[in-house]
Parts: structure tokens; C-alpha cells; sequence
């Protein structure tokens, strides 16, 4: 699995970029949680799409990245959660034992 790190907030301008020619995926991850913990192990599991690209943001390193994206896409920050961003808006957003990837595959299409 793939994951590209998140952890600077001037990333947030290259998903927003990238995101009219496919869509970006946001799993916000807190190292503390094991909740969280399962639901990263979760996502593991599973054949990451070609067609979306996946950032991996830790939370406890990097809040202050988690609390823009929060407010840049108007969406209350919660752990774990995931957010799918298209066209620089976020289309779909999940969180805790909700977040399963054939979903996040079927609202990415």
C-alpha cells in the first residue's frame, strides 16, 4: 500500500490541484486511538484504486494541519476519519467504524 504523507499544511494546495483530475483521499489517523488503529488496518487490507491517491495524516504530529483541513473544507474535525476531496470539495466524509473502502471507491466514481 501506498500512502502519501501529509504533513505539511501547503499540501493541502497540491490535493486541492490534483483533485480535478482524479480524487484525494484524506485519512486522518491518531496514534492513540485504537480505534483508529483498527481502521488503519482496515484500510490495509485493501487494494488501494489507481484511480484515487491516498495521504496518510498523522494526528498527533500534526494537528494543526487536521484543523485546516477541517476548516478548509467546512467539515468538524474527528478521528478516525476519512475525507474525499473532488474538485477542491470534499464529496463525501466518514468516520470510526463507518469507513469502508468499497465505499470510499463507489463515492470516488
Amino acid at each position: 500500500m501506498s500512502w502519501i504523507i501529509l504533513d505539511r499544511e501547503e499540501q493541502l494546495e497540491e490535493v486541492d490541484r490534483r483533485s480535478f483530475s482524479k480524487p484525494q483521499l484524506i485519512f486522518k489517523h491518531s496514534t492513540r486511538c485504537s480505534i483508529s488503529t483498527v481502521i488503519k488496518n482496515r484500510l490495509y487490507k485493501g487494494v488501494l484504486p489507481e484511480n484515487i491517491d491516498f495521504y496518510y495524516l498523522d494526528l498527533i504530529a500534526n494537528r494543526g494541519i487536521s484543523n485546516a483541513i477541517a476548516e478548509k473544507y467546512d467539515i468538524e474535525h474527528e478521528s478516525p476519519q476519512v475525507l474525499l476531496i473532488k474538485e477542491s470539495k470534499c464529496i463525501f466524509n466518514e468516520s470510526h467504524s463507518a469507513i469502508y473502502m468499497d465505499e470510499i471507491v463507489e463515492k470516488s466514481i
